[in-house]
């Protein structure tokens, strides 16, 4: 993709590492913001990385959004799962070009959008959810992400059956998983990953269980814990706030019963 900024493309407008705004570019808009606004329109035609000055004459530069921008930035109806634990959760599901993968629920389609890169060009998303709004908002997500043509969202109840076959990877965040277990196992292809986000041990427990009882192995559970550091000279060190526990990501393979 092309490297200027064409009207209509989406800008990441960086002020600093706290101040970031993802807004896209028309002609005769301005963003409006505490530091005075940007003229969106004199960036038509410029290259992404270019710096702009607000009417205030602070300085913004104009980033080409990056995948996490999009997730960190979308609408959302519902809390999402965070960077850390939705890259470890698609290293060890194995998800990659080609990858055939169930997903549920869908929420705002943060995991959605991030599963749906990663298995371009030819691979496919197939999202359960059970409630119509949440699925508007994801669908707006999706297609501003440009990802939409490799979903297929779907407004079910994934605890009642899995109609996909033959699946690379099952990918949970729902609230009971363990009822989802049977249907993932019948769905997945031998030796494909079922990974399941959990914010409580509790349904951890369960799900581990149900794990043991339908024909799953090499199941192992983690807590990813990301802490950020502020680097200045002389003055380095972690920064004074930290997400801590998010919750919990549990894998395991189907055997061939």
């Amino acid at each position: 993709m092309s490297n200027r900024i064409d009207e209509g493309r989406d800008i990441l407008l960086y002020l600093d590492n706290k101040r970031r705004y993802l807004v896209k570019v028309k002609k005769g808009e301005n963003f409006h913001t505490h530091k005075g606004f940007v003229e969106l329109g004199s960036l038509i035609g410029k290259n992404f990385g270019t710096r702009i000055k607000s009417s205030s004459n602070v300085p913004f530069i104009a980033l080409k959004p990056t995948l996490a921008d999009y997730i960190q930035k979308i609408a959302r109806r519902t809390q999402i799962i965070y960077p850390k634990d939705m890259a470890l959760l698609l290293l060890y599901a194995d998800i990659g070009p080609g990858s055939k993968v169930v997903e549920a629920g869908t929420g705002s389609g943060a995991l959605t959008t991030l599963l749906s890169s990663y298995v371009r060009p030819d691979g496919k998303i197939y999202s359960y959810e059970i409630k119509a709004n949440f699925i508007e908002v994801a669908e707006k997500n999706l297609k501003r992400a440009g990802v939409s043509e490799l979903v297929t969202l779907k407004k079910a109840d994934i605890t009642q059956g899995i109609e996909e076959s033959e699946v690379n990877a099952v990918v949970l965040d729902l609230a009971t998983p363990w009822l989802v277990i049977p249907h993932a196992h019948r769905a997945l292809v031998g030796g494909g990953v079922l990974a399941s986000f959990s914010p409580t041990i509790e349904q951890v427990l369960k799900t581990v269980e149900a794990l043991k009882n339908n024909n799953f192995t090499v199941i192992e559970t983690f807590e990813c814990i990301v802490r950020r550091f502020q680097v200045e000279m002389g003055r380095t060190r972690p920064e004074t706030l930290m997400i801590g526990h998010t919750g919990y990501i549990t894998f395991g393979r189907a055997t061939v019963a």
